[in-house]
């Protein structure tokens, strides 16, 4: 695949998928109470022997303040030598905001994918992943530290 960043062409490759995280506790579901609330997280990772860009993306459906669904998926992207080295500042990898944005578009729809298949036949399956605003959530360039 490719994504253009600052009229650049950024080529990379989903190499691999990953829940990190996935629970449904029954106990905390409350079927009497229609009222659920979603909090959506996003965190990133590399590795930079590999050139490779995890972004994870968490969502947890609760009531009150229990959480009786929860799911994180990464998703693992090999970024093009080049490219990876345009984003190589100093002892940092710097992600532009665009970028970053459209690699967890990606893993969104990955979890969405996940949710159901976990979920499938049972009565969570009724609990979906709404749009989400990643714009909001990424205002800038995601900055991560090389170890």
């Amino acid at each position: 695949m490719a994504d253009t960043v600052k009229d650049k062409e950024v080529r990379f490759q989903l190499k691999k998928v990953t829940t990190e995280q996935f629970a449904v506790i029954e106990s905390a579901y409350d079927r009497k109470n229609e009222k659920v609330d979603l909090d959506v997280g996003i965190k990133f990772g590399i590795d930079k022997e590999h050139r490779i860009v995890a972004s994870f993306v968490s969502a947890q459906f609760k009531q009150n303040v229990s959480v009786f669904l929860k799911v994180e998926v990464a998703g693992h992207f090999e970024i093009e030598e080049g490219a990876w080295n345009s984003f190589v500042e100093d002892d940092s990898v710097v992600i532009p905001k665009g970028f970053a944005s459209h690699l967890v578009m990606l893993t969104i729809g990955t979890l969405r994918g996940v949710l159901h298949c976990k979920t499938e036949n049972t009565e969570f399956n009724k609990f979906l992943l709404p749009a989400v605003n990643v714009a909001a959530m990424i205002p800038n360039d995601v900055i991560l530290k090389q170890d």
